[in-house]
Order: structure tokens, then C-alpha cells, then sequence
């Protein structure tokens, strides 16, 4: 009876030093996550999660950033803007002729220009964020940080804000990089992310218990929609449409071998979380916008720019979540695309001889590859958007704010505990960790 690599896992050397790497960075990173803005109110902070028509779009972003929103850490924006600047020069890629020209003639450079410009741009973004963040909270009439302004002698202590938020995020960043090079490879920033939402489910479930009259109904229901939740995520993230390709044989020697049937898989959920984080991003620049123009002297300027601020600040109306339901299909289908034709696969198939049956190689092909992969995203792309908005219309109804953390987060927990355990299942088989390769 064959037997799973995994009972090796503590076994080999290697990996169990990746694992305590890891586990002792991830702890490094709650403990900084505690460590507040300097100059931030918390009795503010307090009244802004328990303002009506607030407290939804505070409960997501605390989700999101690991519970480090509610206490207004350094680390409160967490790795997003570095996530955001990565998704903004991929999408630049094939707008812009010179980017798309370098990553093709020379891929391994390119990369490592892109991963060089990410980070320039990153620490723009996370200022930028930090900004929108303070000033969305503050319009709320509640001043969560009392000296925050660029004028007088309010100048110093915004530009300190600025400075230790940006700088909290390039250190989660560190931390995350650090975490692929010397623990679990290549997932450092999706476990920082990870280990954040992770750590807010205990306070989640607490909401839940504090309700004495709805507290077995309310805990049921959340453990129910989760279970569905991450079952229909796994299904969903697994599913893929296997094109049928065929692969010229070899010449070895005066003998030509027959061609080898092979197939392309093409997920349904290319995309992953990328079209959820991004929605979330757009979202809320319209209520930072709309922020500087609430002192408007003209009448009719002031009510749009606060019904905006209403609109996408609060999760509890239908406007909202249609609005976020529409742009995670829509990213979804925009974001898959781009990364397919960055991938090129009818002329990859093309220059090692391959071809789909009864399709012309080349070009032909790739047109061919993109009309199954739109077909296939529809429905990757639709079960994004209700993952994302599901969560909140539950929470909507049963009057629970803690629902919220089962729609991308849950996305998010789930398709990084795939990518670890599938990176550690092949780590162990590479180190010979299996029973088939074992000599007896």
C-alpha cells in the first residue's frame, strides 16, 4: 500500500528549517501587526466600527489587512499596495509596445525589470493608500488621527503618518520576500496575507458568540456557509478544460517515434483572487475622490459627493454590492485575457511542432485557445463575483457583519493553502520523499 510523502515532512533537513523559518517570520509579523500609528485615537477608531452604514466596509478592510485596521497599525494596508502596483504594469505590458517588446525578447530580464519597477512603484501606491485611508475614516466625522492635514502645524505629524505607514508596508513586503527565499518558496507574500485573515477568524467568531439571543443560529449558519464555501472554492479553483494537443515524435537514430497525444489544461479561474483585490482597490477611490468635495459651496455638489461616499462605503445596500458583483466579472475576464496572451501559447505550441487537431499552428491557434478560454472563464468569473458578494448580502440579512470574512478571504485562505501544499508535496518528491522512489 502506497503511503503519502508528508509523514516525511519533519524528515528532511531542508524543509523543516523552511517551515521554522517561516512560522518564526509569520510571528515576527503578528507581533509588529500590534504596533500603532503614532498619533492614532482609539476611542475614534472604536466609534468609526460601530457607526451605522461603517461598520461593513470597516469589518472588510480589518479582514483583509489581518485585524491591523483596528487598532490603525503601521502595517495597516498589509502587502496590497505592492499587490496593486504588480497588476498595474501587468495590465501595461500589452497597452505599451516597448514593455511587451523587452518581456518577449528577453523574458528572464524582464521579469527582472518588472520586479524591480514593482517595487519602485509600490512605495507611491502605499502613500497614496495611506492617504485615501485617513482621509475616507476622517470623513466619517470622527477623527481618527486629530493633526492630520498639510497645512500649519499639522504638516510634521502627517508627513510621520505617511512615512511610518508607507514604511510598514515595504517592511511586510521584506518579510514576505524573505519568507520565498529562505522558508516556502515563492508563496512569502500570499502567507502574509494568509496568516492576517487567519488571525481575524477567532474575532470573527467571537462577534458571533456575543449575541446571546441569535448566538447558536448565527455560529451554525457561519459554519455552514463555510463549509459550502471552501468545498464550491476548491471545485471551482481545480476545474479546467483539457485541449487535446498533439506533439511531434523524435528521430532517434535511423527510427522516427509516433506523435505523443498530450493536452493543454486551461483553468476556469485563471485569474485567482487577482479581480477581488483589485475590485476592492477601484472601490474605493470614487469616496476618496468624492471626500474633497463635500465643502463644496454649491449644494447640488455636496449631496453627489456624499451620496458617493454613502454608495461605496457602506456594503449593506444593493448599490454596492452590484457595482463590486459587475467589476470582479468584468477584472475577472480583463485580467485573464492579458495574462493569456502575455503566455503566447499558439506560438509556444508552434516552435516545439505541437498543434490542436484540425487547427492551423500559430496565430490560428492562440485565436482558437482565447474563443474556449473565454467560455470556460464565464463561469469561473461569475462564481468570483458571488463568492465576493454572497458573504455580505448573508451577513445583510442575518445582521451580522462577521459573515463577511467568508467571501475573499475564505478565496484567499483556500487558494494558499493549495499553492503550500502542492509546493511541499513536489518539494518532498524532489528530495526522493516517496515511496515509489525509495529503495527498499
Amino acid at each position: 500500500m502506497r503511503r503519502s510523502a508528508w509523514r516525511y515532512l519533519w524528515s528532511a533537513e531542508e524543509i523543516r528549517t523552511r517551515l521554522l523559518v517561516t512560522l518564526g517570520i509569520l510571528i515576527l509579523y503578528r507581533l509588529a501587526a500590534h504596533v500603532p500609528v503614532p498619533g492614532v485615537d482609539k476611542a475614534a477608531i472604536e466609534a468609526i466600527r460601530n457607526l451605522a452604514g461603517v461598520e461593513g466596509l470597516f469589518n472588510i478592510l480589518d479582514i483583509l489587512s489581518g485585524g491591523t485596521l483596528g487598532n490603525f497599525s503601521v502595517l495597516a494596508m498589509g502587502v496590497y499596495p505592492y499587490i496593486t502596483a504588480q497588476i498595474i504594469l501587468q495590465l501595461l505590458v500589452p497597452i505599451i509596445p516597448a514593455l511587451q517588446r523587452r518581456m518577449e525578447e528577453d523574458p528572464r530580464e524582464g521579469r527582472q525589470f518588472m520586479e524591480r519597477w514593482t517595487y519602485y512603484l509600490a512605495i507611491p501606491m502605499a502613500a497614496l493608500s495611506a492617504i485615501g485611508q485617513i482621509r475616507i475614516f476622517n470623513s466619517f466625522g470622527v477623527q481618527v488621527l486629530p493633526n492630520f492635514g498639510f497645512t500649519g502645524a499639522q504638516l510634521l505629524p502627517t508627513i510621520t503618518t505617511i512615512l511610518s505607514m508607507t514604511a510598514g508596508t515595504m517592511f511586510a513586503i521584506w518579510l514576505g520576500e524573505l519568507i520565498s527565499e529562505y522558508g516556502i518558496r515563492q508563496q512569502g507574500l500570499s502567507l502574509i496575507i494568509f496568516s492576517g485573515i487567519v488571525a481575524r477568524l477567532p474575532a470573527n467568531i467571537g462577534e458571533l458568540v456575543v449575541d446571546e439571543e441569535r448566538r447558536w443560529v448565527l455560529v451554525a449558519a457561519f459554519l455552514a456557509l463555510m463549509a459550502v464555501t471552501v468545498f464550491t472554492i476548491v471545485i471551482v479553483i481545480q476545474g479546467k478544460r483539457n485541449v487535446p494537443v498533439m506533439y511531434p515524435g523524435r528521430r532517434m537514430g535511423n527510427r522516427q517515434s509516433m506523435p505523443v497525444k498530450g493536452t493543454l489544461p486551461l483553468l476556469v479561474n485563471m485569474a485567482g483572487m487577482i479581480p477581488i483585490i483589485f475590485a476592492q482597490s477601484i472601490l474605493t477611490f470614487p469616496a476618496l475622490i468624492a471626500n474633497f468635495f463635500t465643502t463644496s459651496q454649491l449644494e447640488w455638489v455636496r449631496t453627489l459627493a456624499n451620496g458617493t461616499i454613502t454608495l461605496f462605503s457602506d456594503n449593506s445596500n444593493w448599490g454596492y454590492l452590484t457595482i463590486y458583483f459587475a467589476m470582479v466579472v468584468l477584472f475577472s475576464f480583463f485580467y485573464t485575457q492579458v495574462i493569456f496572451e502575455q503566455q503566447n501559447y499558439g506560438e509556444n505550441l508552434k516552435k516545439v511542432g505541437a498543434q490542436v487537431p484540425g487547427v492551423t499552428k500559430g496565430a490560428p491557434t492562440q485565436r482558437y485557445l482565447e474563443r474556449v478560454l473565454q467560455r470556460i472563464t464565464l463561469p469561473g468569473a461569475i462564481f468570483l463575483g458571488a463568492v465576493a458578494v454572497l458573504p455580505f448580502v448573508v451577513g445583510n440579512l442575518l445582521n451580522a457583519n462577521a459573515f463577511s470574512v467568508l467571501g475573499s478571504g475564505l478565496l484567499i485562505v483556500v487558494g494558499v493553502v493549495k499553492d503550500t501544499f502542492f509546493g511541499l508535496e513536489t518539494e518532498l518528491k524532489l528530495r526522493g520523499y516517496d515511496d515509489t522512489l525509495l529503495v527498499r
